[in-house]
């Protein structure tokens, strides 16, 4: 097809010929014939078969120089040529040629052979009729870009006769926004004397339909070369316009919806993305058990009720609305949107319809938004994913004039799929993130055990990430002897895995704690539990065998175990991988603490080493997981610079300290998990503990027993006098008969009485069933009976029992 040209030669106005009429070709960039006219086949004799696709060359008569003949030709320097005809004889005609455009805007040139002999083609359409008969809207300007010619395409398109439009600028007959363009590219055409090729849109009369122009402007020139006039051709491209402008719009929302993994926000997505270019008012509307991660179930009989997920449109406000994002929205049973539901299909509707009429009625509200914004247009669309109808969409036009077509409820119902896929991928990562995220708040501790040896603050953050939460946890042990393990873990990577490892690391983290192990022993018998644990979930591994998994993939974990003694002012502290802890001193300085970093809990056959610290009254010890340190932004040695600097501002408490870290080192969404402990460490007075050397002699127990009678009543708890006796004599009984001396006793006044007895020997005592008639075995049963809590720690020169009492 010929889509439009203007003439370079002559200075007569161009014409455009009907290829089924005249005698007309169309000849691409490289010479070769790609269009043939039933004219041309009369004047030649050749067949459309026998041109198209071979060069133009073959039918000029001089064959030696045919090149330079057709050259000279298709440049405008040649008016007559001999032509070849199918029977052999030379045909001699006059030739004018059009620059031209295809459809894929590559250069191409129309020629029109006009046959010297005027018999040659009796019966045939003249140029001027060929013009004046033009399908195509064509016309030609003067140099004041006033009309002077007009093909029969510009009058119908223009719905004026040619006498109407003679003499009158493009100003008086088309739209201003139209005009300005247009006449742009004639005075452009005129001053450069090249073409203008250009697209506008609009109406071009005020009962036409909008559509899409290509406008093409042509300088039709003088022998002189001189611009004369312009030549005008218009070829509407709307349907290729609109495939692209479809195309654009479902490229966007695969790039644009779905950004992120929230439902309200992927809604609101596809709303913003489908205004202004489909529609003019867009409503999304989901089943309310999404929000919640369910799946939805089959609408009821009633008034289905959806929630409004997101809204948009072209008028400032939305004021088309009834409702805001969040609410719940009701349609009742009859209506377009329910159906949709019901059916899984879209619908395409007019106010005028009968189902709109209807949902009119029963809905006076909506009805009122109809009348007064001049609503005209809906799409109801169904958003499904994985064959679940997850809502609707309803596409509003009242703006702009033209309906809703078939193309657009195809483009809308391909909107709302892409659309659905991402709301039910956000639904699923929705139930996934709150069930683990229950499972985690469930394996972390909601409360700490009541201690009096630090005051203890902490906070934990979720990550904010599509890989979902990790495995990060905190803890705060109550020890023997008043003291108190401090544990913050990290187990590598997101997901319910990790946040069912971490509940099984903590857990087995305050079973050896109670055991009263030492920290690098601790976190010997830790690394352990996750080899077990990598080798349950891989048997290829357990076996031997070789496995795909490396150190990134495998079950990992860090962790960082503080002991702290209020009495003897004391840390110690064994890492798996973990980063370092901080202490702020009374005096505001803050340090980190050198710990021997071992290796990460499940890489195996590496030593722990402990370090210790004397910690004066009133510091902090502050315990966290990478997340606090590490971003995006900054790597570590960055985030421990910049925490180092904000613990060493005032702060009044540890939870004071626990917020501004939170809100100075983390974005508002963190990329990793995050938990955070502060501890302001406390000490018992001497004054609360009192400590005595047992002779390894029976005699001496009734000597302990009136030492601690002593202090009990100095230290008014004479309330718990017997009960005490009686632990004291039998655990100083046992080390005296059992165990190897020296025998020390303690007694630590705390938010319980602690007794200690302590001796040499590392053998460690056992409960036993003593027999009716055996004289003993029964001492420390009575001690389980009569203590709160009692165990056994083991240390350098020995071992000691110790037994809490309530007071």
């Amino acid at each position: 097809m010929i889509e439009m040209h203007g003439a370079t030669t002559g200075d007569g106005p161009g014409v455009l010929c009907d290829p089924a009429t005249s005698a007309t070709a169309v000849v691409d960039g490289r010479g070769i014939v790609t269009g043939w006219s039933t004219g041309a086949e009369r004047l030649l004799g050749y067949s459309y078969r026998d041109v198209v696709g071979r060069p133009a060359a073959r039918l000029l008569g001089s064959d030696p120089n045919a090149e330079d003949g057709l050259s000279a030709v298709l440049d405008g320097r040649s008016s007559t040529a001999l032509l070849h005809h199918r029977d052999g004889r030379r045909v001699e005609v006059r030739l004018r040629v059009f620059p031209s455009v295809d459809g894929e805007g590559n250069a191409q040139q129309l020629v029109v052979a006009t046959a010297t002999d005027r018999t040659e083609l009796r019966g045939t359409t003249t140029t001027e009729e060929a013009f004046a008969q033009c399908h195509l809207p064509l016309m030609v300007f003067d140099s004041e870009l006033r009309a002077l010619r007009a093909s029969a395409g510009a009058m119908r398109e223009l719905a004026l006769s040619e006498d109407q439009l003679r003499g009158r600028r493009v100003t008086e007959i088309m739209p201003p926004h139209i005009c300005h363009t247009v006449e742009e590219g004639m005075r452009s055409a005129f001053e450069s004397g090249k073409p203008e090729q250009f697209h506008v849109r609009g109406r071009a009369r005020p009962t036409a339909r909008e559509r899409v122009w290509s406008i093409t402007v042509s300088p039709l020139k003088s022998p002189a070369g001189q611009v004369r006039r312009v030549q005008l051709t218009a070829l509407d491209v709307t349907e290729q316009h609109l495939a692209r402008e479809r195309l654009a719009l479902l490229n966007d929302v695969s790039t644009q919806v779905g950004s992120t993994l929230d439902v309200m926000r992927t809604a609101q997505e596809m709303a913003d993305v489908a205004v202004d270019r489909l529609a003019d008012f867009v409503t999304v509307d989901l089943l309310d058990s999404l929000f919640r991660g369910v799946e939805p179930g089959p609408c009821g009989t009633d008034a289905v009720a959806l929630r409004r997920a997101a809204q948009q449109s072209v008028l400032p406000g939305v004021p088309e609305a009834l409702i805001r994002p969040g609410d719940v929205d009701y349609y009742p049973q009859s209506t377009p949107p329910v159906r949709c539901l019901v059916t899984g299909r879209p619908s395409l509707h007019h106010t005028l319809d009968e189902a709109i009429k209807d949902w009119q009625e029963a809905d006076p509200q909506r009805s009122w938004v109809v009348r007064t914004f001049g609503v005209h247009s809906i799409m109801v669309i169904p958003l499904r994913a994985r064959g679940i109808t997850l809502g609707v969409a309803i596409f509003v036009r009242h703006r702009r004039q033209e309906p809703f077509q078939d193309d657009d409820l195809l483009l809308a119902e391909e909107i709302g799929a892409r659309a659905a896929v991402a709301v039910d991928n956000a639904r699923r990562y929705t139930l996934e993130r709150t069930t683990a995220l229950a499972l985690q708040r469930s394996l972390l501790p909601r409360r700490f055990a009541a201690q009096d040896a630090v005051e203890a603050a902490y906070r934990y953050l979720p990550a904010r990430t599509r890989a979902g939460l990790g495995g990060d946890w905190f803890d705060v042990i109550p020890l023997s002897g008043a003291r108190v393990a401090l544990v913050v873990g990290d187990v590598v990577g997101h997901g319910l895995r990790a946040s069912a490892t971490m509940g099984r690391l903590r857990t087995a983290v305050r079973t050896l704690a109670d055991v009263d192990l030492p920290t690098d022993e601790l976190l010997t018998h830790l690394d352990d539990l996750v080899t077990h644990l990598a080798a349950e979930e891989d048997p290829a591994a357990d076996a031997g065998g070789e496995t795909d998994l490396d150190i990134s993939t495998a079950l990992i974990a860090t962790c960082l175990y503080v002991v702290y003694d209020p009495i003897e002012r004391r840390c110690t502290a064994a890492s798996a991988g973990h980063p370092p802890p901080a202490i702020v001193t009374p005096d505001g300085t803050a340090n980190f603490i050198d710990v021997p970093p071992g290796p990460p809990l499940g890489v195996g056959g590496l030593p722990f080493e402990t370090a210790e610290w004397q910690v004066p009254e009133g510091s902090l010890l502050v315990l966290y997981t990478d997340g606090l340190v590490e971003g995006t932004h900054r790597d570590l040695d960055g985030g421990l610079s910049l925490l180092r600097r904000r613990l060493e501002q005032p702060a009044h408490s540890p939870e004071a300290v626990c917020e501004d870290l939170i809100q100075s080192l983390l974005p508002a969404q963190p990329r990793d998990d995050v938990a955070l402990l502060v501890a302001r460490t406390h000490v018992l007075d001497a004054s609360q503990v009192a400590t005595w050397d047992v002779p390894s002699d029976p005699a001496a127990v009734a000597g302990a027993r009136a030492e601690v009678q002593a202090r009990l009543t100095a230290w008014r708890l004479s309330d718990v006098a017997f009960t005490a006796e009686l632990v004291i004599s039998e655990l100083v009984t046992n080390a005296i008969r059992y165990g190897q001396p020296p025998v020390q006793l303690r007694l630590i006044r705390d938010a319980a009485l602690i007794c200690e007895v302590s001796d040499s020997n590392s053998t460690a005592p056992h409960l036993r069933r003593a027999r009716t008639f055996d004289e003993g075995g029964r001492g420390l049963l009575l001690v389980a009976q009569f203590a709160d809590r009692w165990g056994t720690r083991h240390h350098a020169q020995g071992k000691t029992i110790w037994a809490e009492i309530a007071c």
